[in-house]
């Protein structure tokens, strides 16, 4: 067993334990602990620091904001420090903005090597830990911190568990930031290990013996270079590949997943891997490339390694509708049913109008006994596809459901003229892949019923699937004149704003979509809204702080 597989076991075992409130508890500094409990005078200096920071620099951010985004950075240094103790330098208090290079410490023997600290709070299944390109280049570990109790002016006492690290040789980024969630992360007992053996090899003057991190297939990597471009074509399984030959490098990470999509559908599902492999070695954040691996090895049963796709495609994109439902298939098959319908919802929230998520939800909740909830999916994705045939599904509810489905049958009219056909036949083509054709047909709905406004928001959301971002919040706009309450139009604009980089006005829309489920009484969607708003704070407050 290798380390990283030891230190993942260790991780879930911890999860575990986490959940339970069983942890190591260790008081003695320089000596390994989960948890870590700040309070009195302690915590005290923390929060004078704090509020120095703060009205330092209140001319360029609320005094609050700032408070809180230094007291949760200096907590989870607090934290690291006391575990690594004289192994990293001290906690540095300099009240300048920038001040530590985006290195929060060095190893004392070894300033070469730097240690990145992130703090947190949130539920363990659904926070996330951020970093940035230029902290993964300028650290050797990032460190994670979770924070149980919210961050504010009043709190007295503070637990915070070392949720774990990663080694940044295993974060694949070269620009703009990844989030990652604590079951990737390695357990944090051995980091100080992982420390030692960097410095060691440091002090020494030779590379260290280090594992590479590779969540892709072992295959041999490729020169890219037209010079050796004949020692790629050996290793491709298509004659098509000896066009690789006469192109330019820039023009092999298309012909590479051209290839793969060829060997796909010839029923070649090892050769499209390794050819998806290589065009991600050219190009790491094509988030579609890992959508298109996580097909094939849904397609072979690898679903742990399909959902290690997709999750990499929503931490590119956090739109990606098709990679959730994907997402929750997998994790439907591993019978994991609850994460499945996490997926599923997720799915829904981006795009509300695709009948088969709601069917895909439908059938994990009936597992779970939730037959109301699956009845009430089965339903909504009759309304929105009204040929869907439920013969096969949970007879109980199939009953019920082909009653309701003959209805709706008899109920809709296909004419030229009704934009509710136009509006159903776009949803179909959404669902299928077909956004262009979908965009045709919302269009054609909205010149008959000008006031469509589940027209335009549906439209937007095709066109954001297109990465049209302009034109989806332009949609959404239209969607939110007619309908000032469209909740869903608020959240998929700010969802769009952010592909834009405009947080400012996709942090209105975020609030104004949480207010709006807070008044509808969508608790869960509330909290998914307030979590996109804290994401954008931290990240917006970083910003200023490294400016």
């Amino acid at each position: 067993m290798d380390w990283i597989t030891l230190l993942r076991s260790l991780q879930s075992d911890f999860i575990r334990r986490l959940t339970s409130g069983c942890l190591l508890h260790c008081e003695t500094e320089g000596q390994y602990s989960e948890l870590t409990i700040i309070s009195g005078e302690r915590l005290k200096a923390l929060r004078d620091f704090c509020w120095l920071m703060a009205e330092k620099y209140k001319r360029t951010s609320p005094v609050r904001d700032v408070f809180i985004s230094n007291l949760k950075g200096k907590l989870g240094e607090e934290v690291v420090k006391e575990r690594l103790a004289d192994f990293i330098t001290e906690v540095d208090y300099e009240k300048k903005i920038g001040g530590d290079g985006k290195v929060d410490f060095t190893l004392t023997a070894e300033p070469s090597i730097g240690v990145e600290v992130k703090s947190r709070h949130g539920s363990i299944d659904r926070v996330r830990w951020s970093v940035s390109s230029e902290e993964v280049e300028r650290n050797a570990v990032v460190v994670c911190v979770l924070i149980q109790e919210e961050v504010h002016e009043a709190q007295q006492e503070y637990h915070l568990f070392l949720a774990g690290f990663l080694p940044t040789q295993m974060i694949k980024l070269k620009r703009g930031r990844i989030a990652f969630g604590i079951n990737q992360l390695l357990y944090a007992g051995g980091l100080f290990g992982y420390l030692e053996d960097l410095q060691a090899a440091k002090l020494k003057d030779k590379p260290a013996t280090i594992y590479q991190y590779n969540s892709q297939q072992d295959i041999p990597k490729f020169p890219t270079n037209n010079q050796n471009n004949h020692q790629i074509i050996k290793h491709l399984a298509l004659p098509e590949a000896e066009e690789i030959v006469s192109h330019r490098t820039a023009d092999l990470n298309t012909l590479y997943v051209n290839l793969g999509d060829k060997s796909f559908e010839q029923g070649e599902s090892d050769t499209a891997i390794i050819n998806y492999n290589q065009a991600l070695q050219l190009n790491p954040d094509n988030a579609d490339v890992y959508y298109k691996r996580g097909m094939v090895r849904y397609h072979l049963g690898d679903y742990e390694g399909a959902i290690a796709d997709y999750t990499q495609v929503i931490q590119i994109n956090f739109n990606y509708t098709k990679a959730y439902n994907q997402r929750g298939l997998a994790r439907y098959q591993l019978k994991d049913y609850q994460a499945a319908i996490e997926d599923y919802t997720q799915a829904i929230r981006i795009n509300p109008d695709v009948a088969l998520i709601y069917m895909n939800r439908a059938d994990a909740r009936s597992h779970i006994g939730d037959h109301q909830g699956a009845i009430e999916d089965y339903t909504q994705a009759i309304k929105i596809n009204p040929n869907y045939a439920v013969a096969d599904k949970n007879r109980v509810i199939s009953r019920y459901l082909l009653k309701e489905q003959q209805r709706l049958t008899h109920s809709i009219k296909i004419a030229p003229d009704d934009a509710v056909a136009f509006y159903n036949r776009g949803n179909t083509r959404a669902e299928l892949g077909d956004y262009e054709g979908a965009i045709a047909d919302y269009t054609q709905a909205i010149k008959i019923n000008p006031n469509y406004a589940d027209a335009y928001y549906s439209r937007g959301n095709a066109r954001c699937d297109l990465e049209d971002y302009q034109s989806a919040i332009l949609d959404y706009s239209q969607a939110i004149k007619i309908n000032a309450n469209y909740i869903d139009a608020y959240y998929n604009r700010g969802n769009a704003l952010v592909s834009m980089d405009d947080k400012t006005r996709a942090l209105a829309d975020f609030q104004k979509a949480a207010d709006l489920y807070w008044k509808a009484g969508k608790i869960a969607e509330h909290k998914d809204a307030k979590e996109r708003i804290l994401e954008l704070e931290i990240e917006e407050s970083l910003d200023i702080l490294n400016f």
